[in-house]
């Protein structure tokens, strides 16, 4: 380990004998390269991207957590060299420290550092060509680092004592000290860079490159390696493809190779797998260096690693490969844009890898589904339920036998006990029950004992709302807990709401009318209603735009005494089309355009579950009642199911042939009904879905499990309507299915 001093500033850098050292801008959302008992190779893992750690961070379960480059303080002109961290055999080194080191040398003018710091880099590229790839380094690796970076030791004239720690230079990158001395393992600094990575600091990364003509026959090489490789590695290796296409044609056109980069699209871009096809073709409108500023899809890309789930045999084998072909330019890509998520194993079938690939960045890390979930229900309070006046005559009538209590629901409703998965019950602060509430309740018990208990052999009947001559264009629906209103949001800005019951919508009575009635009367609120007004629709005005979302809720959703947000629950990278609270109130699912589903955690807003596996947008969410599954809907006319506890999938329902709307369970859980632009209601057998799924240690570890080949078993019925896309589904607390669309004549 030796220091580099140059005129004004000294600094220490440690690198790693990993290949080419590859300089690159701070990003949100860069994790560490390996995981699942691999080494980490690319820097702390997390998002922002507004500082570049130099501490230790695990790249996942059985990760072995490594330090990474060290940075020393800075001292004054004529400071002596300050000693930085030992050199350690195997510790991977950090791109992004080096950037931060090289952009604070740049900033204080300190051209002659930067320059030699820089050549250090091509000088340690030839030195280490062939010995190993990245988050693997040997002995005589790290000598020969060693020995190069001591050639570039100098010291400035002068007894001068270094910064104590914590001073650093001014300007943007302020460099965090060390105390002189040896350090200790892992108490390393850190760079502070800029909060966000701006358009040009992102782009920066693509000046790394190599020659434009070799791009075809690297990648060429590459996918000729794969294809002859054994079935059980190909699978497996082939989802390098895409991520490798998109960031070689993306470093092309950023460096005004235009030629090459169309060349390379066209023959390249039809070996992608179908699902990819719509972000090709954004992708092939950059074509210049220009459109790639400001451009969205390729910001999301370039910032957040695209992940893949690789077994260990797997990666040896393109390691071994990439080793001796000396392709640097496919590594450093590897390297630096892809996050490799290791698993022990046996290599994943093409089916598994089928059924979770597909988001925008490739898979969830598995470290990302390994949080603790408070899936189960609270504690329902206790409220006595009258019995109802026909229930005591039925069973007092002579020669007739008294009515038995209905079953208990299997997956179903609230337990009285404690669920052991449950929250606390003063983890989210939740308002008392008012009189009106617990009413409320009364009557939702009382519907309880009357409900229609569902299975393969009692389908519901279902009841359809259709909106005819909706001109207006309906965009969302919803209907109330008591399906006695139903509302239709629409392109016109306007919300209707409609009365599906005898009695009708009135309007409160003007307040000179208000004041002569008794406020101390039974019928006060019926009281308070003008019967002049009473009608069958109310149209609500207010927005200005489309509205693409309606909903009933009876809590207190809104919280009127702040007028900034409670939570922001941010991480998606494309729009939000969905969401829905979890049972217990805990946690809220959203589903995204970037075809991912992520559960947040309402407490503290951390993204505590993120789902991949859809092929397109996600249109549709839903909880079991017994809060331990949710159901997803999307474009691709899949219908996948998750086991929230494990975080795996553990279903797949395949049937519809256009987007799923809606998702319902019944109010025992037994069925699961889905309604899809493809005209059709189905309904699916909910607990044979769920029965004797495969949540061992083995399944849990590696992050996948197999799935039923056949779904066609678990569908229970299919409804079709004449020509009525199927917008919403609801289940009535009797279990009848209420559902609706607008009419759409061919």
């Amino acid at each position: 380990m030796a220091a580099l001093a140059e005129e004004q500033t000294e600094v220490a850098v440690k690198l790693e004998p990993e290949g080419p050292p590859t300089l690159l801008p701070p990003q949100a959302g860069d994790g560490a390269g390996e995981g699942g008992g691999g080494t980490t190779n690319n820097g702390p893992n997390g998002g922002g991207g507004n500082v570049a750690t130099a501490s230790s961070s695990a790249g996942g379960d059985g990760g072995t957590p490594k330090p990474s480059a060290a940075v020393s303080a800075v001292a004054p002109a004529g400071a002596a060299p300050v000693p930085a961290a030992a050199p350690e055999a195997g510790v991977p080194h950090d791109r992004q420290t080096l950037l931060a080191v090289l952009q604070f040398l740049r900033q204080s003018n300190l051209r002659e550092a930067e320059e030699a710091l820089r050549r250090e880099a091509r000088l340690l590229e030839e030195a280490v060509a062939g010995t190993g790839a990245p988050g693997e380094a040997d002995g005589a690796g790290t000598e020969a680092a060693s020995a190069l970076l001591s050639r570039v030791t100098a010291s400035a004239p002068g007894p001068a004592a270094p910064d104590p720690p914590g001073t650093g230079a001014s300007g943007a990158a302020a460099v965090s000290g060390l105390a002189t001395g040896p350090a200790a393992p892992g108490k390393v600094g850190s760079v502070a860079v800029e909060d966000q990575p701006d358009v040009s600091a992102v782009l920066s990364a693509y000046n790394q490159q190599g020659d434009p003509t070799m791009y075809e026959e690297y990648y060429s090489g590459l996918k000729h390696f794969i294809e002859c490789s054994l079935d059980c590695h190909r699978a497996e290796l082939s989802q390098l493809f895409y991520p490798l296409f998109v960031h070689m044609y993306l470093e092309l056109v950023y460096n005004q190779h235009e030629n090459e980069a169309k060349s390379f699209f066209e023959k390249f871009h039809g070996d992608q797998e179908c699902y990819y096809q719509d972000d090709l073709r954004v992708l092939s409108s950059l074509t210049k260096k220009e459109h790639m500023k400001g451009n969205e899809t390729m910001l999301d890309f370039r910032t957040s690693k695209f992940v893949l789930r690789i077994s260990r045999d797997s990666y040896q084998l393109l390691k071994r490969h990439l080793q001796e072909k000396q392709n640097n330019q496919i590594w450093n890509i590897v390297q630096e844009h892809l996050y490799i998520d290791i698993f022990d194993g046996m290599p994943r079938s093409k089916q598994q890898i089928d059924a979770m690939v597909g988001s925008l960045a490739g898979e969830a890390k598995r470290e990302a589904n390994k949080s603790k979930v408070f899936f189960g229900l609270l504690k329902e309070p206790e409220i006595e339920v009258p019995l109802d006046d026909e229930d005591e005559e039925g069973e007092n009538e002579e020669g007739k036998p008294k009515k038995k209590k209905p079953k208990k629901d299997s997956i179903g409703s609230k337990s009285k006990k404690q669920d052991p998965n449950a929250p606390p019950q003063n983890r989210i602060p939740l308002p008392e029950l008012k009189d009106s509430d617990k009413l409320d309740k009364i009557m939702n018990m009382k519907e309880t004992t009357k409900r229609v208990r569902l299975g393969p052999d009692c389908l519901p009947s279902i009841c359809f709302y259709t909106f005819l001559n909706a001109y207006q264009g309906l965009t969302a629906v919803d209907v109330t807990d008591d399906s006695s209103l139903i509302a239709g949001g629409f392109a016109d800005s306007t919300v209707r709401v409609w009365s599906v019951t005898p009695k009708k919508l009135r309007s409160v009575k003007q307040a000179a009318d208000l004041s002569l009635i008794d406020k101390e009367s039974d019928d006060v609120l019926e009281r308070i209603m003008d019967e002049k007004t009473a009608s069958e629709l109310k149209i609500l005005y207010g927005h200005s735009g489309p509205v693409y979302g309606a909903s009933f809720s009876p809590d207190r959703l809104w919280a009127t005494d702040h007028y900034q947000p409670l939570r922001i629950f941010a991480g998606h990278l494309a729009d939000v089309n969905c969401t829905r609270f979890h049972p217990n109130s805990n946690y809220v699912a959203t589903g995204s355009a970037d075809r991912t589903v992520r559960l947040w955690d309402v407490l503290n807003g951390n993204c505590v579950r993120i789902f991949t596996g859809h092929k397109g947008p996600i249109h549709s969410l839903t909880f079991s009642p017994n809060g331990r599954f949710l159901a997803t809907g999307a474009t691709d006319g899949r219908v996948l199911l998750w086991d929230i506890g494990h975080g795996l999938m553990v279903g797949e329902l395949k049937g519809h042939t256009d987007t799923v709307c809606s998702l319902r369970f019944s109010r025992d859980g037994e069925i699961l009904a889905s309604g899809s632009m493809d005209n059709t209601v189905r309904l699916w057998d909910a607990v044979k879905a769920f029965e004797d799924l495969e949540t061992d240690d083995f399944t849990t570890a590696t992050g996948h499990i197999n799935l039923p080949e056949n779904s066609q078993e678990l569908l229970l019925g299919t409804y079709m309507t004449k020509s009525t896309p199927v917008v919403h589904l609801h289940f009535t607390r009797r279990n009848l299915v209420l559902a609706a669309g607008a009419y759409s004549p061919q």
